[in-house]
């Protein structure tokens, strides 16, 4: 598992510093990822929105959970199976 973010570097490794954040956190800044992934409209946006994305073996997206609530996203990933 894996999280990615629009903010630098520094503030990602101060994030996950901070919180003890379990994964491994990559960093967005151009937002070309986020943009791909539908996470902001526009490279302009200030923030993204927060997606769970379940990955089949061939890398393909299966799911996509869109939460605002990061404790959520586990509850609503058990759910739909």
């Amino acid at each position: 598992m894996l999280g990615i973010s629009v903010d630098s570097v520094e503030e990602n490794r101060a994030f996950a510093e901070k919180f003890d954040y379990p994964f491994r956190l990559l960093s967005d800044p151009t937002r070309e990822v986020s943009l791909a992934y539908g996470a902001v409209a526009s490279a302009d946006d200030q923030y993204a929105a927060r997606y769970t994305y379940v990955l089949g073996a061939d890398g393909t997206i299966e799911q996509a959970i869109d939460t605002a609530d990061p404790g959520g996203q586990a509850a609503a990933l058990l759910e739909s199976f």
